[in-house]
Formats: structure tokens, sequence, C-alpha cells
């Protein structure tokens, strides 16, 4: 059987390319290579492409900087293949891509849409569903809209006067949360305890992003609910994120200094249930396809709160959603197996 040539896109112009190198450097050292072929391209953070024709350990050791070979896609809707932009302007057919990139750039539809143009076969979420899910605003909107409880909060820019922030936040009421409104891994992401500490967050959210939410806290806990599939979907195990103090910020994410999680979760079944119910409601209602991992608040009522959604979550072995998958017997190997599967689906 012929291998499928799988372009796998990782790095990107976005404040978490160093967690997507991580992440790339998993999927890469776990791909099937009896089934499929990696064609891996790293995005630099000044978005230069570059093929790594000498194997992906370079991942890891961040050589691939130094001696990938310049590439683009062919947009030729007939083409399917990267084109190398060296002296021999060689072709490497492609059957799919597979972007392994966090955040801006590279989550929130901007690749997917370059792919589409090429008319190549996305693994993951397509332009569509990448940009809504990014967009906390309006994927709140669509959620509400099927549905899901979402917390209070209202967007605002940088063009909106403080003074018209600070009123929302008193009739808000505190604590609350100024969030970025397209960044992923809580960047830019602070809880705030009084009005004395709103301005710093403002500066803070603005760093990452030109708009942002002001959000009621919810009470509760964190959980997580990662979903595969395109029509017929898949539901892992969920998790829960146990904290001491403060929110999962992006140090507790990528060290777990002192939080902990709990996959299964420690929750009634019919709660976990619940959980992946209201999971695919969301899933559906973004329109996603392929994968993406569902956060949502359980709060002290037991009541389902929607937070947010992550069309290209971590991927290293021990990231959340690879984990509860394995949970439901899903080796990481055949995950990917099953996603690369499913983007080359019609």
């Amino acid at each position: 059987m012929q291998r499928k040539k799988i372009l796998i896109l990782f790095g990107g112009c976005s404040s978490e390319h160093e967690v997507s190198l991580q992440s790339a450097y998993s999927v890469l050292s776990q791909l099937d290579a009896t089934r499929f072929e990696a064609v891996p391209v790293g995005i630099t953070r000044t978005g230069k492409w570059l093929y790594l024709m000498d194997g992906w350990q370079a991942v890891q050791d961040g050589s691939w900087q130094i001696y990938g070979i310049p590439c683009t896609l062919d947009l030729s809707r007939d083409s399917r293949s990267l084109l190398l932009l060296d002296r021999t302007a060689r072709r490497i057919s492609l059957d799919a891509a597979f972007p392994i990139l966090h955040g801006r750039n590279g989550e929130d539809g901007t690749v997917q849409g370059v792919c589409e143009l090429a008319g190549l076969p996305l693994v993951g979420c397509g332009t569509l569903a990448s940009a809504l899910c990014m967009d906390k605003a309006r994927a709140h909107c669509l959620a509400a809209a099927a549905g899901i409880r979402v917390p209070k909060g209202r967007r605002f820019t940088d063009a909106d006067h403080p003074n018209q922030i600070a009123a929302y936040a008193d009739e808000l009421g505190y604590p609350l949360f100024v969030k970025p409104l397209r960044a992923g891994s809580s960047l830019g992401v602070t809880r705030v305890g009084d009005p004395a500490h709103l301005q710093n967050a403002l500066d803070k959210a603005l760093r990452q992003d030109t708009a942002f939410l002001v959000e009621e806290a919810i009470p509760g806990f964190e959980v997580g609910c990662a979903v595969l599939g395109n029509d017929t979907l898949t539901t892992g195990a969920i998790d829960e994120i146990e904290l001491f103090g403060g929110f999962f910020n992006y140090e507790e994410k990528y060290t777990l200094k002192s939080a902990r999680i709990y996959c299964p979760a420690r929750i009634p079944n019919p709660i976990a249930a619940a959980v992946q119910t209201a999971a695919k409601t969301i899933y559906h209602a973004l329109g996603c396809r392929g994968m993406a991992r569902v956060d949502l608040f359980l709060t002290p009522e037991n009541e389902i709160v929607f937070n947010e959604v992550n069309t290209i979550p971590g991927f290293t072995a021990h990231s959340r959603y690879p984990t509860m998958m394995y949970k439901i017997g899903l080796s990481f190997s055949e995950l990917l197996t099953q996603l690369i599967e499913l983007g080359v689906q019609p």
C-alpha cells in the first residue's frame, strides 16, 4: 500500500510557537510510518516556511531553522504539492495537511484557508470553524443560540473609553476575567479581584489582541471534553482541573506547578455524560470537524457553562486531548491515524 504524504505544519507566527514545536515533535515521532510519510514544514516566527529534508529530529534541537529548505504550497487546486524554493524547484506531492499550530496565524483559520484554497484535504477544523472558535465572543453567541449557558460578558476594543469599560466591570461585579478575544493558552488572561487592578489587566490583554472580553467569573471548576469526528462523534473521557488558588493560566497549563488534572474527572457518570452531550452540541454549533477540545465550567450546582473550544489542542504524549482519548482505549498513534482518515474524507 502506497503511503499517504502528510504535510505536518508547525511553529508559526504566534506567542505559542514553542508549544507547537513540542506538539509537532510528538506527532512526528508517533505517526504510523507504515501508512504515512511525514512532510515536515516549520514556520518561523517571522513567517518563513522551511522544509525539513533530513528528518523531524531537527524539530527538537532547533536546527530546522538553520538547515530547512525554503518552500511554499502551490495554490493551484490541481497541484496538491509543496514547492521547494531552492535551485531544484522540486515538488513534493501531498495527500493532506495536518496543522500542529497553536494560537493566531495557525489555529484561527488563516492556514486552514490557504490549504482549502489549494484544494488540499485538511486534518481538523476548516477555515470558518477555526475562526469562530478562536473568537471567544462569537463562539459564545453560537453556543448560547444552541442552548448552552455562557458566562455574562461584553466585547470591547482598544478604541473603547476606559471609563465605559470600568462602568461595565462594576455592573458585572468582581471578581471577573479580562481575556484577549483571539488568543490561546490563557495568554493575556487576568483574573481581576477589584477595580484597582482592572487597567493592568486591560493593558495585558491588549498586548495580545486589539479586542478583549470582560467576563464574569464562574464558580466551580473547569472540565474538558475531547471530541473526535465529522458527522458521527466520539468523545473521550472527561478531565477535571483542580486548582489551588488563581486560575489555569499559561504557566499552570504547561508546568502544572500547583494545578492537577484528573482524567477521568471525579464527577458522577450522569454529569460526565451531560458534559459530553454539551461538548458535542457546541462542536456541531460551531461547525467543527476532525477534532476539538471543548472546555467548560461545572458549577457547585452541577450546571454546565461553556468556556472555549481549542480546535488544535496540545499534542504532546501527556497533553489533555490525547490523554482523554487514551482513557477510552485509543493510543496516540491510532488517534493520529483516525484524524488523518477523517481529514481526507470528502
